[in-house]
């Protein structure tokens, strides 16, 4: 039976809902630490979670067996029933909003990748998440429509 190999890097983002409460900073840790098992779990390989307070960058290889739709599904979902019970009274409503952007990197530009996820701190005192997510849209050529790119 012949052998299917793959090596696909994923740089998946995702924002959370415009009526969710933001991930407090002392909690950034511990979710994204979380997000990264769930990656793991679903046979793909994180390599890493970042971002800030309202929204997440996952670095991983895609599983040859796994689909993107599917691992999105299983982080936002598990992740968010997650975040509910470090605080249940705070993350009462937490919620992630439906879409995301799920972008391919090459071999290439991986470290580059990963050292701009560790900076999302740094990086988002200079520009919001808005002209953020647009950039990379823009730099892999994706179309879209304006009107729903950040509705819930």
């Amino acid at each position: 039976m012949p052998q299917s190999l793959s090596k696909v890097y994923l740089h998946l983002v995702f924002h959370i809902k415009t009526i969710s409460p933001q991930i407090r900073e002392t909690d950034l840790e511990r979710v994204h630490a979380y997000i990264g098992q769930l990656v793991n779990k679903t046979g793909c390989v994180n390599i890493w979670v970042g971002g800030i307070e309202d929204h997440v960058h996952v670095l991983c290889l895609l599983s040859r067996n796994e689909t993107i739709s599917h691992l999105v599904e299983e982080i936002k979902r598990n992740s968010s029933r997650w975040i509910k019970t470090i605080d249940e009274r705070y993350y009462k409503n937490f919620a992630w909003q439906s879409g995301y952007g799920c972008f391919s990197v090459s071999q290439s530009v991986v470290d580059k990748t990963l050292a701009y996820i560790k900076n999302q701190s740094q990086h988002h005192k200079n520009q919001s998440f808005e002209a953020e997510y647009k950039s990379f849209l823009t730099l892999y050529e994706v179309d879209y429509d304006e009107e729903y790119l950040f509705r819930d």
